[in-house]
């Protein structure tokens, strides 16, 4: 199976210009693509991990990564469905830049002879001035063209759309041409979305230099209703930990559904077609084991963010459910896994039993005396001993929480006020 049959079968395959002499160049030689990242926000997401899965896969079949940030096209905003995007100031985007050039980095080897590059538009962008932008850049682009993309025809015939939004299209062309007369680039990677932004630069470079370069494009990760796949509670599945815990991360993997394993597996994890067909017998015969699961969120977690912030998470997960300690989780940890609880407040000194009512564990007194006198409460994964016990000041984790805990699965938090 060559490479471009491997990411079909992975779902990382929607289309291409041509596909017949994308499958040639990439089963051959050693060719230079790109993906651009506009940092429009402090962290990458789970969309973007898809572009970083596709090219890590690109890069290890022996071709050349170049991860363009848009440090300049982020001031601009490419054109979007919902409306006209809010324009962040320079300090802003330049900050979000560096942010992203560090995350980047972790993705793509960076050793080798095709070692991952990582460019910034700004560089280029910034010092063209408007007159020579529109005489020697604008002038080859059909105005024609740009009015019959989706997004742009759409928007037009909706809300409307500004000069500078319609413009993006242009400046993403012209990236293509100047990463083409650097470093020889000759195919662009993108989602299906951005597809109209994505093939504006081929007419444009076979114009300036007579050449044929590519674009190559991703599906929408969807879920089995049709539905945009990958919003938590908090929205996106950021891959900075600082804006989502690796704790919280990792239990997003963990949760998805039987239905939906499957393909996340093929799609963001490098795992061997052999060991995914495997997982997915488990998923049909032992789901309640949730095998592909568990794998499908140690391999991400550890793509993302380490081996050692996995097995962190995994301690996290397993102190919650009673299998650990949870006086050694940090207050980030706790913070995040308290997310999605029950949660109620009380000071030390309240009854317990107020505190079990009050999250839904038990559902008046009397349950909750049946309960305790069958073992089956815990604070902190401890037993609760003394029917009339009081919340104490040892009971406090960090974050100012307790946690409490019904049977094996039941669990819900109290906020100390």
């Amino acid at each position: 199976m060559n490479i471009l049959e491997e990411l079909k079968w992975r779902g990382l395959f929607s289309q291409s210009t041509d596909e017949n002499a994308l499958e040639k160049l990439l089963s051959g030689e050693k060719i230079a693509y790109y993906c651009g990242f506009d940092p429009t926000a402090p962290s990458l997401h789970h969309g973007n991990l898809v572009q970083l899965i596709l090219m890590r896969h690109l890069q290890n079949a022996g071709h050349q990564p170049i991860c363009l940030i848009g440090g300049g096209t982020g001031l601009i905003g490419d054109p979007r469905l919902t409306g006209e995007r809010v324009l962040n100031d320079i300090e802003t985007v330049s900050t979000w830049s560096e942010g992203l050039n560090s995350q980047l980095k972790r993705f793509l080897t960076s050793s080798g002879e095709n070692a991952v590059i990582i460019e910034n538009n700004y560089s280029w962008l910034s010092t063209i001035s408007a007159l020579d932008f529109l005489r020697d850049v604008g002038k080859h682009f059909r105005l024609g063209t740009m009015l019959a993309k989706d997004t742009v025809a759409s928007r037009l015939s909706d809300s409307g759309l500004s000069f500078t939004e319609f413009s993006y299209q242009i400046l993403q062309g012209y990236d293509f041409y100047m990463l083409h007369k650097k470093y020889d680039v000759i195919l662009q990677t993108g989602g299906q979305d951005q597809w109209g932004n994505l093939t504006s630069g081929l007419d444009y470079i076979h114009k300036m230099t007579g050449k044929s370069v590519h674009v190559m494009t991703t599906p929408l990760i969807t879920k089995t209703d049709g539905t945009k796949f990958g919003k938590s509670e908090g929205g996106a599945i950021w891959l900075d930990s600082n804006m989502m815990s690796v704790y919280e991360f990792y239990q997003f993997w963990l949760n998805v559904a039987d239905e939906e394993v499957v393909k996340l597996l093929k799609v963001f994890t490098f795992l061997p077609q052999e060991e995914i067909i495997e997982l997915e017998k488990e998923v049909q015969e032992n789901p309640e084991k949730r095998n592909a699961q568990r794998k499908l969120a140690e391999e991400v977690t550890r793509f993302v963010h380490s081996e050692e912030e996995l097995l962190l998470a995994i301690e996290a997960s397993n102190a919650l459910f009673g299998r650990g300690d949870l006086t050694q989780l940090d207050k980030g940890t706790i913070i995040a896994a308290i997310a999605g609880l029950e949660v109620v407040k009380a000071k030390v000194g309240d009854k317990i039993s107020e505190q079990f009512i009050a999250s839904k564990l038990a559902n008046s007194f009397n349950d909750y005396k049946k309960t305790f006198l069958s073992g089956g409460f815990y604070i902190n994964n401890k037993k609760v001993e003394s029917f009339d016990r009081a919340i104490e000041n040892a009971d406090v984790l960090n974050g100012r929480v307790i946690l409490l805990r019904k049977g094996k699965k039941n669990i819900a938090a109290v906020r100390i006020v």
